[in-house]
Formats: structure tokens, sequence, C-alpha cells
């Protein structure tokens, strides 16, 4: 049995998160990384004894609608799998109901659901370094959980929190080439919606963008971000909801 990492993870803590779930599991993985160019895209091999741990980020309280559209053309074969939606310490609301519904809509059957807390992806200071030693640990024993699971044959599926219809998506801070930015070129040859055209990185297509800042945490100048007043703004609005540490949750 292998465990086949399905990860989108624009700045990275989801795929931390998702490490150090499978580091507990204990078993050969393998990789698919959703978070590329469509083209650069190479999907999975699962056979049907195999178990797939799906993470994806929360963007205000939603899966992103590219992540799910990516997800659909993957061919589980009846695997069983572990949804995982991290979020940056606000909340997590539809989110882990949205990506059960998904992965079961798309073949797989679930038997394990877990939500995680990484390093905000807009404003950094919320959870920041997280995940932390400590969530680490934590998650690295839900992995050990989950296989006992798998390998007991209980393939129950888990409830878990959410309801319908999932959270109105909310309008998120779009990032743009700013002060510093010397139109090299590296966010638009990594943003997987292909919103930055090439010709003049500095832009984003506000049509496509999907705000998972991937261009922001891969610019090497660090002159790309959403502006001084809007990430004020954003600040503002995160200080209550992410005052209190918010610890990982797994339903099982």
């Amino acid at each position: 049995m292998k465990i086949h990492k399905i990860v989108f993870s624009p700045t990275g803590g989801t795929r931390r998160v998702c490490d150090a779930l499978c580091q507990g599991m204990g078993k050969e993985t393998v990789v698919t990384d959703l978070c590329v160019k469509a083209a650069d895209i190479r999907l999975p091999a699962i056979d049907e004894d195999d178990l797939a741990v799906i993470a994806m980020p929360v963007f205000a309280g939603r899966v992103p609608a590219l992540a799910l559209e990516r997800l659909k053309a993957v061919n589980p074969r009846g695997a069983r799998c572990v949804v995982t939606v991290v979020y940056g310490n606000r909340a997590y609301d539809d989110a882990l109901l949205e990506l059960k519904d998904a992965a079961k809509s798309t073949g797989f059957r679930v038997i394990a659901a877990v939500a995680a807390v990484a390093e905000h992806s807009i404003i950094r200071k919320y959870a920041r370094k997280r995940p932390d030693v400590f969530d680490i640990q934590t998650l690295m024993y839900h992995g050990k959980d989950i296989m006992s699971k798998v390998e007991s044959g209980n393939d129950n599926e888990p409830r878990v929190p959410g309801r319908y219809p999932y959270r109105k998506p909310a309008m998120v801070p779009q990032p743009k080439g700013r002060r510093g930015c010397n139109r090299c070129g590296v966010c638009a040859t990594q943003c997987p919606a292909d919103a930055i055209p090439a010709a003049d990185p500095k832009k984003v297509d506000k049509t496509k963008c999907i705000s998972c800042m991937k261009c922001v945490s891969v610019c090497p100048a660090g002159a790309r971000g959403i502006g001084a007043i809007m990430n004020f703004l954003a600040t503002q609005g995160l200080k209550k909801p992410c005052s209190i540490r918010k610890e990982n949750e797994i339903y099982i």
C-alpha cells in the first residue's frame, strides 16, 4: 500500500501539514502537486488498496475552486482517502465539508478528516511559523491513528463540521507587483492560475487570480503584495478571530 499526497499548497504551509500527517503513517509516499501550471500536473496512478491524503488550503472559509477542479481529474479507483484542510487560525467554516464532498464525488472513500493550522498566507503574523513543533507532533499522532483505522479494516465515513449551502465566497485581496519589482518573471512562471502576464509580470489578471499568494512567496525581490492599505484592513479584520491559538482537529 502506498500513501498518495495530493496537495495544493501555494505558500508551503499545507504541504508541511500533509508531510507531518503522512510521516506518522510510516508508509511509502508519492506526491502529486496540484499547485503548478496545468500542463505540469502529473496525475497519480492510484490502486484500490492505496490511501490518498488530500490536503488543500482554506481561503475565506472555502477550498479554492481551482484546486477542486484539478482534483476531479484524479482517478481514485475506489481508494480510501483522508481529507485535510489547512487554515490561518481564523476558521475553516465549510471547507472541510466541501473537500469531503468533492473527494466523494470524485470516487474516493473518505475514512478520516483533519483540520490543521498553518501560517496565514496573507497576514503572516497570524499563526506565524506554524505548523510548529507541537503541531508536527500532534499531526504525526493523527497519522498513526488514521493508519490504525486503515489496518483495522474500518472504512466508516466520519462526520465533519459544516453547513449547506456552503459559505458564500468572500472577496480576498489580489497581489500585484509593487516597488522593487524588476519584472524578472518568476511569479508568472509559477502562478498556478496563469493570472500573471509574462510580458508584464507586475500586473495581474483579476479574472484569473485566486489570491493564493504563491507569487508573493516566490518573488525573489519581495516586491509582490496586496499593498499597505489592504494589508492594514486585513490585519485589523483578522485581529480578533486570530487572537486565540486554534489547535489541529481530527475526525475519524
